[in-house]
């Protein structure tokens, strides 16, 4: 199994701004201080190429990014002022979940220490995403032949509505969002299946309604491949999630979604997806517990 990370492309944010850009680094830090992942197999991915890229967002769009001409009002739905780090930053994020892709395809597992960007449009950025992580990735490998079928897992409290929109009336990649009803975004996307949940849902509803969920979709879909965007988010102390769920309860959803992929033998590429917690450590916890599980099953 290897581990990609791209925290060492620096995103210079104002003052005071919410993205919690420093949780990348810790993690890193983290994982490798208790062992959870060896030097070895820490990598830095490339950055994703244009033509990658093009598999999930529209030409001019890309331009735009990549030349700096993206509007004011474009820059205020994505949250980020634009930068040459941004751009490399974003490419490399996505670049990580496509090599996560490859070493899961195979070795069973791969994780991209960020990504999860799911809010990103073919044609626009939006919610701190620039690129579609999941949906390039997921192109991509079936634009290079190693899959067919894809399924993609979002655990992030906020609904994949990117991802729904890039891949709707996609037969061949089966976007599943388990999500907070009342979170961002406001107006939401179709996905192939959608769980909307009530604030203050807690672990045991979370929990039986994502099994019901994974039930689903490997009922529908026999995956060459799973994307999971796991998400610190749903949270009870992230300050964007409104769902309460616990550490612990955030372990027992993980160990649930490697359980099924393992049971029918579906290699899965990991991302870390959301985490906005008041305390960045418990942002860092539950991402590491994450990485730590997935090496657990790699």
């Amino acid at each position: 199994m290897r581990v990609f990370y791209s925290d060492t492309f620096v995103l210079p944010l104002p003052p005071g701004h919410r993205f919690p850009m420093e949780k990348y680094a810790l993690l890193r830090e983290r994982v490798l201080a208790e062992g959870i992942v060896s030097p070895e197999r820490l990598h830095v991915p490339e950055p994703a190429r244009v033509v990658e890229l093009a598999h999930a967002h529209l030409p001019a769009y890309i331009d735009r990014v990549l030349n700096g001409q993206l509007s004011s009002a474009e820059l205020r739905r994505i949250g980020f002022p634009w930068s040459p780090q941004m751009v490399e930053r974003s490419r490399r994020s996505v670049g990580a979940t496509i090599a996560a892709c490859r070493v899961a395809l195979r070795e069973g597992v791969g994780v991209n220490l960020a990504g999860g960007t799911h809010h990103a449009f073919a044609d626009a950025g939006a919610g701190y995403c620039v690129f579609n992580d999941a949906a390039v990735a997921a192109r991509v490998m079936q634009a290079e032949g190693r899959a067919r079928r894809i399924a993609i897992i979002d655990c992030d409290v906020h609904q994949g509505d990117g991802t729904a929109a890039i891949l709707a009336g996609d037969p061949t990649i089966f976007t599943f969002s388990i999500h907070g009803a009342h979170n961002f975004p406001f107006r939401k996307q179709q996905s192939d299946l959608d769980i909307a949940l009530p604030d203050a849902t807690g672990d045991s509803a979370y929990l039986d309604a994502l099994e019901w969920g994974l039930r689903q979709t490997f009922a529908t879909i026999t995956p060459d491949l799973v994307i999971y965007l796991a998400g610190a988010d749903p949270y009870y102390d992230d300050r964007l999630g409104r769902l309460s769920l616990t550490k612990a309860g955030l372990a027992e959803r993980d160990r649930l979604v490697f359980a099924y992929c393992r049971s029918v033998g579906v290699p899965v590429a990991v991302t870390m997806a959301g985490g906005y917690a008041r305390q960045v450590s418990d942002t860092v916890d539950i991402h590491a517990q994450t990485v730590a599980l997935a090496v657990e099953i790699g």
